[in-house]
This record gives C-alpha cells, structure tokens and sequence, in this order.
C-alpha cells in the first residue's frame, strides 16, 4: 500500500505543488461509485494530515461514505481556478489525487472518516511558453512522469 507520505518521501516538490492546489480553497470535488456503478461527484475537505496521512471526512450516514464502504475507489479534484485571461501562463493548474478509500473509526459526533491509499496523482499547468499543458503524473510503481501536451 502507499500512502500520501510515501509521495512527499519520493517526490516532495511536486507533493508540496500538489498540495498547494488542494489549499486554495476549503472544498474539493470527490469522485465515487453508485451502487449501480455509475459515478457520483460529492463536494469534500481533503485533510493532508501532520501524520503523512491523506484523509476525506463527511456527515454521518452521507451516501459518498455508503458508496466508499461498498467500493472504495475514489478521485479527488482540487478546487478549480480560472486560467487568467490577460496572463494564461499565470494559471497555476488543478491537481488530482486516485486512491482506495479506507474506514477509520467514526468521530464521536459519527462522521465518517477515510485514509486514502494513493493508486495516482496528477498536476496539470500551463507550461513555459504558454503554448501547451505540462502534465505531471505519478504513480507507485512508475514515479513521477512530465509530458507535454499541445
């Protein structure tokens, strides 16, 4: 299993890049999967904990916890900003964290709380010239990959 820790520990530039674009504002956008197995988009805070631990939380009984206890993939979105229109070069990008969703105990007021098993994580920005997007990727088994797309 990796962790969040174990990106900062291989990667901690683009770990700090990734999390800074989580930090931008309180709420994310997290992916999981219907009953059914179509996908259902929550809003959600996304905890970097001090522990090296990356976590998701939301109310007691919410059907993205029911979803992640039936299956635990997840995708987290970062809060999105719009790319400056006098200064594209400016847009610091989005970022995406895949993972497996795993239970902790429930808080005492019952909420729900997951420790994610990182499986990817991506940054995508303008590059330098602003004429493409630089994608950066990493994954447990690969490491950190850059490739640019025009």
């Amino acid at each position: 299993m990796t962790w969040w820790s174990d990106l900062v520990a291989s990667e901690p530039d683009f770990a700090a890049r990734v999390r800074a674009r989580f930090a931008v504002r309180k709420h994310g956008t997290m992916a999981t999967l219907r009953r059914d197995g179509s996908p259902r988009i929550s809003g959600t805070e996304v905890d970097f904990g001090d522990d090296g631990q990356l976590r998701l939380g939301s109310m007691a009984g919410s059907v993205k916890a029911l979803d992640l206890r039936r299956d635990p993939r997840v995708a987290v979105h970062s809060p999105t900003e719009d790319t400056p229109p006098d200064d594209p070069s400016a847009w610091a990008g989005d970022a995406k964290i895949a993972g497996r969703a795993h239970e902790e105990p429930p808080a005492e007021d019952g909420s729900h709380r997951f420790r994610v098993e990182v499986t990817e994580v991506v940054l995508t920005r303008v590059g330098d010239p602003p004429d493409h997007l630089l994608i950066e990727s990493w994954h447990p088994d690969r490491g950190l990959r850059r490739r640019e797309r025009r």
